[in-house]
């Protein structure tokens, strides 16, 4: 039990290092020399657990889709709206994408062209983006004149807009800029009759 919960430990921080590579130097850059130093471990300790680079790339994918979960998974409160569960998620992924180096590098590795992403999260985030506005469309929060799939480009486009820029200039994943960003789309998005129940800001804390 020792032993494993040990190799679980040093898997843990192989992810983690690789992830902080990645988002640093990016995937065509980024070593398993830089990976093993950086994570404490022999190089033969990282080909223990992982085979080749690839594969550890796809464990950082694996888990940056679990906390891409962690923020997508919230159960809808009764009577609450689908259109805030969008907003609270947006701001939610966000802060995620401001803390947590394996989402980033997650999000990074999805659109790498230097290798076949075998866990596209953006494209899982588009998909859940869609069924949620879809949903919302169908229990009549939007406005009439606005199609779900035009109000989910929207949000997508500038959700996955925000995480490439923020690798630059964290404003872009600051709660403001999400805010800002709901505060321009709402109005046209919803019914007029839901828009004053909506908080562009979240409902849940900074």
């Amino acid at each position: 039990m020792v032993k494993q919960e040990r190799a679980a430990r040093t898997r843990e921080t192989l992810i983690r290092s690789a992830a902080e590579i990645i988002d640093r130097e990016g995937f065509a850059v980024a070593s398993l020399t830089a990976i093993s130093s950086l994570a404490g471990v022999s190089n033969g300790a990282l080909h223990f657990h992982f085979a080749s680079k690839a594969a550890l790339a796809d464990a950082v994918e694996g888990a940056a889709l679990s906390r891409l979960f962690a923020v997508t998974g919230a159960a809808l409160p009764p009577g609450a709206s689908r259109v805030q569960l969008l907003v609270d998620a947006t701001h939610g992924l966000a802060r995620a994408l401001r803390g947590d180096v394996v989402l980033r590098a997650g999000f990074e590795l999805s659109v790498e062209a230097a290798r076949p992403a075998q866990t596209d999260l953006s494209r899982c985030w588009k998909r859940w983006v869609e069924d949620v506005l879809d949903r919302a469309a169908a229990e009549g929060e939007l406005h009439p004149a606005v199609d779900a799939q035009d109000g989910a480009a929207a949000v997508v486009a500038a959700t996955v807009g925000f995480e490439v820029l923020g690798a630059r200039d964290a404003v872009w994943l600051s709660a403001a800029t999400v805010t800002r960003f709901w505060r321009l789309l709402l109005p046209t998005l919803v019914r007029p009759g839901l828009l004053g129940e909506l908080r562009a800001e979240g409902t849940a804390g900074p």
